[in-house]
């Protein structure tokens, strides 16, 4: 299925959730909760149509075809 990721077209699997394209895009499984399986900090956040998805809802947020898909990943430094 097709989304829009970043003002980009991005495929996706049929049956992806938010916590499908996370990993894929950071390459790190995560855990049901949504932090990274490692136990180490994650740093991202994602919105799905413009609304904040909650990390605890990633595996229960299915993609749908045309989602638009915000990924942001925070970066440390000044």
């Amino acid at each position: 299925m097709n989304i829009t990721l970043n003002g980009k077209p991005h495929a996706v699997g049929a049956m992806a959730s938010a916590a499908t394209l996370v990993s894929q895009i950071t390459g790190r499984e995560l855990a049901p909760s949504g932090q990274a399986a490692d136990g180490q900090r994650l740093g991202v956040a994602i919105a799905r149509n413009s609304e904040v998805v909650p990390r605890s809802q990633w595996h229960s947020t299915a993609l749908a075809e045309g989602d638009g898909i915000e990924l942001v990943t925070a970066i440390q430094g000044g």
